[in-house]
């Protein structure tokens, strides 16, 4: 049985568990970063980071550059088509502390695709190269790789690039074996991940379809990878990484939930300010409290709330035994202003 406790290494990188946390666009705030290293997750990544935007000094996407001193191992991946620019992005992500730079090859949305980057390079083998080389030359840190098996349903495409990408420099691979035409449907075919494992000798990570303990063990002991990836799954329920880890799947109470939520809340607030987090946090109310945790219109009242104190006092008055619980996770864990590395300019106004 595969002990997922057990720790790995990307170059000198030492991974403690084997259980990675995705990057997800719109999700992997430094917030969910955090949570997701205190519930068993060895490595996290950011959501994806635009070469463009940090070329041009965007004051949001240079935000996305905060490294948390208890998020190490950290990866911030980055997306683009220009081999100069990416690696000049590579740079500024070294510099400001993460310990792998991850590239995207694999994200399906065409607003992305279509400036050559994301799913687009797992057509344009030529490019994706160069991009790598350009990224790995550019940094002391590993530089990975997260992609798709192809654009096109049944496509090997990721079989023909993955050695290719190692040869540029790539010091592991993630592979979701689903097409970019699929997005998100059918299911992760992962005997094309052990073909992959089969072809290269650095470590890949397996992403698509773990939602367990028992299915982690199987993906790692049936493809050979060293690691899975988590996604969907972790949002909103940080137990699900516990339960793969630890294999404790025990559902939290209902103070737990309202605890971690409001954390959540507070630390998200830090991080993006009070007004773009309001709007960013909506989402995750569904998520944590869905399923049967909490009564649906109680959700339903949180999300047309547009005061964060309002939603900390309403979980709080909901689940009281919460407050003590939620104590001891502050007390626990470092203050922001103690693990945040500021970026040598004023690039990070809340709201």
């Amino acid at each position: 049985m595969i002990e997922l406790r057990e720790s790995w290494r990307i170059g000198p990188v030492e991974v403690p568990t084997r259980l990675v946390l995705a990057p997800m666009a719109g999700v992997s705030v430094q917030a969910f970063r955090r949570q997701g290293r205190r519930y068993g997750a060895g490595l996290v990544c950011s959501e994806m980071v635009s070469c463009a935007g940090i070329e041009h000094g965007n004051e949001r996407t240079l935000g996305y550059l905060r490294v948390a001193a208890d998020e190490h191992p950290l990866a911030i991946q980055l997306f683009g088509s220009d081999p100069r620019a990416m690696g000049e992005a590579a740079r500024m992500v070294e510099a400001v502390g993460a310990d792998l730079v991850d590239l995207n090859f694999g994200c399906p949305v065409k607003k992305v695709t279509r400036t050559g980057a994301g799913a687009h390079l797992l057509e344009d083998h030529d490019l994706a190269c160069r991009l790598v080389e350009s990224v790995a030359g550019s940094v002391d840190i590993p530089a990975t790789v997260k992609l798709r098996r192809g654009v096109a349903n049944g496509s090997r495409a990721a079989l023909e690039l993955g050695p290719k990408l190692v040869e540029a420099g790539a010091a592991s691979l993630t592979l979701h074996p689903r097409s970019a035409r699929q997005m998100y449907t059918g299911t992760a075919d992962h005997s094309l991940t052990a073909e992959l494992v089969s072809l290269v000798d650095v470590p890949v990570v397996a992403s698509g379809d773990v939602t367990s303990r028992a299915r982690a063990q199987v993906v790692l002991a049936t493809t050979g990878a060293e690691a899975v990836m988590v996604g969907r799954g972790a949002q909103g329920n940080p137990w699900a990484l516990r339960e793969i880890v630890d294999g404790d799947g025990a559902p939290p109470a209902r103070e737990e939930v309202a605890a971690e939520l409001v954390l959540f809340v507070r630390e998200t607030r830090r991080e993006l300010g009070d007004r773009r987090a309001a709007g960013f946090l909506k989402k995750f109310y569904g998520w944590y409290l869905g399923g049967g945790r909490f009564p649906k219109p109680f959700k339903q009242e949180l999300v047309l709330l547009d005061s964060l104190d309002e939603v900390e006092r309403r979980l709080l008055a909901a689940a009281p035994g919460a407050r003590e619980i939620l104590e001891r996770l502050e007390a626990e864990i470092p203050s922001g202003d103690e693990v945040t590395l500021e970026l040598p300019i004023s690039v990070y106004g809340g709201g």
